[in-house]
């Protein structure tokens, strides 16, 4: 941790509400697996996955979108941005749009939703539901005449990353349970807009198996941690099955994120609530390696695009070994 003050600057202005304790203990070490990938062949190139990652990131994080808040000028051409990428990677829309619309007083907010069809007769009709948020808070305390937030690391890293999976998978045909690419607006105003898909999957009946949230991967841990974590780790087996398939440690315990409530804060938790499901954020951001958060310095010309493309990589496999299992191995456990 860098300060007391940087805790508590989180901690205040994290939007996000909680309504319950994380279950976790804190005391509890990192493990680090050795467990080989099982049945998983996947040929990725990382310089790709960087070079794409980039040029999304100087779009979603430039100035031109002036901090994408929920209703603004900017986030709309943000949400045209996403939805281009999804049709030029043949991700379909999920709903007769892509956008899935809410209303907040005066303000309407758009979730951006597309799909990549499972593989297999049976599983497809199962749902891997990957997201992130990409609205951020619009205008922050002004630095050397800037007042942009630009939101590169919250969260238009995590949002580029849940659309770098779709467009593996969409071109891969890999999965044989289909993937729900969900991008959130609101989330900065108290989960809003994932709030509101959730509850819309719920009720048409949405079998949704897991969900995945990216939140804020955009700059690398310590050497000596694992390359992200899992908020709610001990809420089901999510990161060991996702560690198993990777070969590797790449979602690893994270002892604040009790303290923190982490599980709560994130868009994770209103899929959790409505549909029952096992749903978590992965992160890399851990406070002490990033301190610009809600801060005009949020650039992308921050952002490490090789510790980036490194994680889209290794989490692939991960991925996709849990999308193509006969059985669901991702339960919950209780608490």
């Amino acid at each position: 941790m860098k300060s007391i003050l940087i805790i508590f600057t989180f901690l205040l202005f994290y939007n996000c509400k909680a309504t319950k304790t994380e279950a976790s203990n804190t005391n509890k070490e990192e493990t680090t697996y050795s467990v080989p990938a099982k049945d998983v062949k996947v040929n990725l190139d990382a310089s790709d996955f960087k070079k794409s990652i980039k040029e999304s990131m100087f779009f979603l994080a430039s100035d031109d979108l002036e901090g994408r808040a929920t209703g603004s000028v900017g986030i709309e051409k943000a949400a045209v941005f996403i939805e281009n990428f999804l049709m030029t990677n043949d991700i379909k829309p999920y709903f007769e749009t892509y956008r899935d619309s809410f209303r907040l007083k005066d303000i309407i907010g758009y979730n951006i939703v597309g799909v990549v069809e499972g593989n297999d007769p049976k599983l497809k009709n199962e749902y891997i539901i990957l997201g992130g948020h990409y609205d951020h808070i619009g205008m922050g305390k002004e630095v050397n005449g800037d007042k942009i937030a630009n939101g590169a690391n919250d969260d238009a890293s995590g949002t580029i990353a849940a659309m770098e999976f779709a467009k593996y998978f969409a071109k891969s045909k890999t999965n044989k349970r289909s993937i729900l690419v969900t991008l959130y607006a609101a989330e900065e105003m108290g989960l809003k807009g994932s709030g509101h898909l959730a509850e819309r999957l719920k009720a048409e009946g949405i079998n949704a198996y897991t969900m995945i949230n990216f939140e804020m991967i955009g700059v690398p841990r310590a050497s000596d941690k694992s390359l992200s974590y899992m908020s709610g780790y001990e809420r089901s087996n999510f990161a060991e099955t996702l560690n198993k398939y990777a070969g590797e440690e790449v979602v690893g315990f994270f002892p604040q994120a009790k303290e923190f409530q982490l599980f709560m804060r994130s868009d994770n938790y209103p899929f959790y609530k409505a549909l029952n499901i096992p749903a978590h954020a992965i992160s890399t951001f851990d406070f002490s390696n990033f301190d610009y958060y809600h801060h005009v310095d949020d650039e992308a010309d921050k952002m490490d695009y090789d510790h980036m493309a490194n994680f889209v990589v290794k989490m692939i496999p991960a991925l996709q070994g849990m999308m193509n299992t006969e059985n669901k191995e991702v339960v919950l456990k209780d608490e």
